[in-house]
């Protein structure tokens, strides 16, 4: 199994421990918003976001509207995607949007 995350259709970030990421959704959603991989920095307190979906693509943030930390114990913490992993000097701060 592997940390991985999706943001589905209604822009909810869902993060798993599965094989594919399609194992992430339900079967009434869809992954317009890609996905990639996490895990957990101790040292930052945060959760780290990177690489993609081979299935659907790269992570698009824009449509981020609310994250489920169901997953991870319910417990919130920030997020950060690192767009040339694992070259961790370049970090982002990922943060849901409003409407």
């Amino acid at each position: 199994m592997y940390q991985k995350f999706i943001i589905n259709q209604d822009g909810v970030l869902k993060f798993g421990r599965v094989y594919q990421h399609r194992d992430l959704l339900d079967w009434h959603e869809d992954c317009p918003y890609g996905g990639g991989l996490w895990k957990i920095d101790e040292s930052r307190g945060a959760i780290l976001l990177y690489g993609r979906s081979f299935a659907f693509g790269l992570p698009d943030f824009s449509g981020l509207r609310r994250i489920d930390w169901s997953a991870l114990g319910g417990k919130p913490r920030p997020l950060f995607y690192l767009p040339h992993w694992p070259n961790e000097e370049h970090i982002v701060p990922v943060s849901v949007h409003a409407y």
